[in-house]
Order: structure tokens, then sequence, then C-alpha cells
């Protein structure tokens, strides 16, 4: 068996648990990254028109499990070829891991969601799901697909051992991977927040109370308790003698559960963020928010168009036609980085840019519909129109994100 931990695994995310107003609109299609976004790593296909990425960081720990696993190999298979062997290992644990995440994505699909894509990374995998489970028995199936597959990998693995005369290089990766499938399938069923087991709570505590929300808190709460308890864990067998005094084997088990932890904290926390990012949204009303905005034509001088908007004590200007029509926004970074004693001479349409029908929002817009028309069309301003096609203000980006911050 390996004496290295595997990945972590089992990370799903939802796409639709906003992080705040600034969050990039999805796109068109299973891959919902915004059109011009970095890809999350290196593109090596399309199961089941799933995008799967392969991170940098995934080399790194090919890397380390080579070097450690190759230390078993060497009993076993001569070097060079010993190192073969281990990498071997190492590509074998991660394709454990992908048909983990594969089994997420393949079952929210199945059940009418929409999967962004799958990234195996340096603490294992993840799966992004753009919307959240209707139901609390979705959000089970989802979530326990992924943890069975791999207890059903380990399951095989035994099987294999059991009833399969194995050259001994073959039964040794069968051994291998077996483990580190019994313990991925047991470590994502911990019951705490991001782990899939995590997953499990919510479901199981949302069928309880009908309220997703608890599920969330409960479940992002365990999951805070599971990342101490993991480092508790790493620190006992990095002091316990049985951890071996020369392999140095206890401290780096001190290490890699110190930055499981970590991960676990950051998810669980990120959790209970977003709860309270969704407790928010329904107070969000475009008209509280907006700033009372100065109607000027675009050849008035910017210091002009300033002195009147102090004068109407407004946050915003506005271009208008000679009719009153509002034709382009001013930015206020813009305006901000033009010193003041260019002011004078620069007109104030030189400042600003046209608006177009996603930059127009009514001004009663609240709540979530408010937060998908961000998303849509992301900028710094928007104008706000009444019912009867005056202008109300404009709203700023800044100032819903400031609706936001403390959270």
């Amino acid at each position: 068996m390996a004496d290295s931990a595997p990945p972590t695994d089992g990370k799903t995310t939802t796409g639709d648990r906003p992080d705040g107003p600034d969050t990039p609109p999805p796109g068109d299609g299973p891959d919902r990254r915004p059109t011009g976004a970095a890809a999350p790593g290196i593109y090596i296909g399309r199961p089941f028109g799933v995008p799967v990425y392969v991170s940098p960081s995934w080399f790194l720990v090919a890397l380390v499990v080579t070097v450690m696993f190759e230390g078993q190999v060497d009993g076993v298979v001569a070097r060079p070829a010993s190192f073969a062997v281990a990498f071997a290992y190492a590509v074998l644990l991660y394709a454990s891991v992908f048909v983990h995440e594969l089994s997420h994505a393949v079952t929210a699909r199945t059940l009418g969601l929409p999967v962004r894509s799958v990234v195996l990374h340096i603490l294992g995998g993840e799966t992004s799901i753009d919307r959240e489970a209707p139901t609390p028995g979705r959000e089970f199936l989802i979530a326990f697909a992924g943890p069975v597959t791999n207890l059903v990998l380990a399951g095989l693995g035994l099987l294999a051992r059991l009833t399969l005369h194995l050259p001994d290089v073959a039964l040794l990766l069968v051994d291998a991977l077996t483990f580190a499938n019994l313990l991925v399938g047991v470590f994502n069923l911990l019951p705490g927040l991001p782990l899939d087991g995590g997953r499990l709570v919510r479901a199981a505590v949302w069928k309880i109370t009908g309220q997703a929300r608890n599920g969330a808190v409960a479940a992002a709460w365990i999951g805070r308790g599971v990342a101490i308890l993991c480092l508790a864990a790493g620190a006992f067998m990095a002091t316990y003698p049985a951890a071996g005094q020369n392999t140095g084997f206890g401290w780096l088990a001190l290490l890699w559960t110190a930055l499981v932890a970590s991960f676990i904290w950051v998810g669980a926390t990120q959790a209970l963020r977003a709860e309270k990012v969704r407790d928010r949204i329904p107070t969000l009303i475009a008209r509280r928010l907006a700033r009372r905005a100065t109607l000027v034509t675009a050849d008035v001088p910017l210091a002009e168009a300033i002195r009147r908007a102090h004068q109407q004590r407004a946050g915003a200007l506005v271009i208008v036609d000679h009719d009153g029509r509002p034709r382009g926004l001013v930015s206020e970074k813009a305006v901000t980085a033009t010193p003041e004693q260019r002011r004078p001479w620069i007109e104030v349409g030189e400042l600003s840019r046209g608006i177009h029908d996603d930059l127009t929002l009514p001004a009663d817009l609240a709540g979530e519909n408010l937060i998908v028309a961000l998303r849509r069309a992301p900028a710094s301003e928007y104008l706000l129109i009444e019912p009867d096609g005056r202008v109300y203000g404009v709203l700023a980006a800044a100032d819903v994100d400031r609706a936001f911050a403390g959270i």
C-alpha cells in the first residue's frame, strides 16, 4: 500500500452561489467561463460534454507521488524502471480522481444541471456546476456519486487482489490504488463542507428543515470542525514515535494535513460567506443605491459639468442630446484621473461611453434580478430609467460592492 496520502478531491462548486455583484456572467454552453477568461488549466478533452482541465499544479503532485512511491517500487523493479512504474501510479491515482469528479458531473447533467468544467489540481479535483440542485434529493445524489465511485473502485481492486494472479508490479499498483480509492472515498464522506460529506449533511438538514440555508450553515460549521481535527491528526502523526524517526513521513503528514485543513477551512468559510451574501441580496434595490445624476450635453467642459453636479449634489454625470435623451455615461474613474488644471479644456463627452441596452436598467430593479442584470453586462456604471422613460440616476458597481462590505 502507498504511504503517500492521495489528493482530497471531491470539491463541487455551484456557479449560482454569488460571491458578489462583480461575479462574471456565465457564457453559453457547458463551459460557462466568460469570453476571454483564462482557462483553469490545460484542456484535455470533453467526455460526456464536460470540459476537463489539468492544472499545472498537478505536475508538482505527480513528481512528489512518483518520488515517494518509487521507494516502494524499488524493491520490486530495478531503477530506472522503478521511476516509470511510480509515475504510472501517479497517473492512475489521478485517473481515480478524474472518475470521481466525472461521476459528479455526469450525475448533475443527468439531473438537468449544467456543468461548467472538471479541473484536476494539486488537492485533487473540482467539479463546477452552474446551478444548485433544486431539491435536497438531487443534492444528495450529486454529492454521493463521487465517493461511491471511489468505494466501488476500491472494492474492485480488493476483488482483483484476491482472485487474480498478478505480477509483483501489477499487484503493487493494485494495492496502492485500492488504498488510495478507499481513502479518497472515506475522506470525502467526512461531514463538512466543502467535502462531499458536507453536501450530504446539507441535503439532510435541508430535507428536515425545509431550508437550504440551514443545511449549508450547519455543514459549513461542521467543516470547520473537520479542518481542526484534520490538523490535529497531522500533528499527532508528526510527533507519535511510530511515525518513524528516520523516514520523515510524520512531518510530511503534518505538512499535507495542514494543506488539506486549510483547504477545508477556506471552503467552509466561503460557504458561510455565500449564505450571508445570499441573505443580503433581497435587500438590494437599485433605486436606493443609485446616485443622483446631472444631465449635460457632450460639449460642456468637464469643469463646468463637475460644478453643476456639485451644485445639484449629484454623484454622476449623464450625457444627453439637445432633446434630453440620454446618450452616454461619464466614467467616474476617467474624471478622477483627469488633472484639475485640464478640466476646463476637456469636453465631458470625451470621458463618456455610449449607453447600450444592457447598461440601461429599470430603477425599480431589485434582489436577484438586479444581480443577474449586473452579471449579464459587467460595467462600472449603469443608467437607471423610470417607467415613463425619464432618467432616475446612475447605479455605480462600486456602490453595489459596498453593500456587501463586511461580509
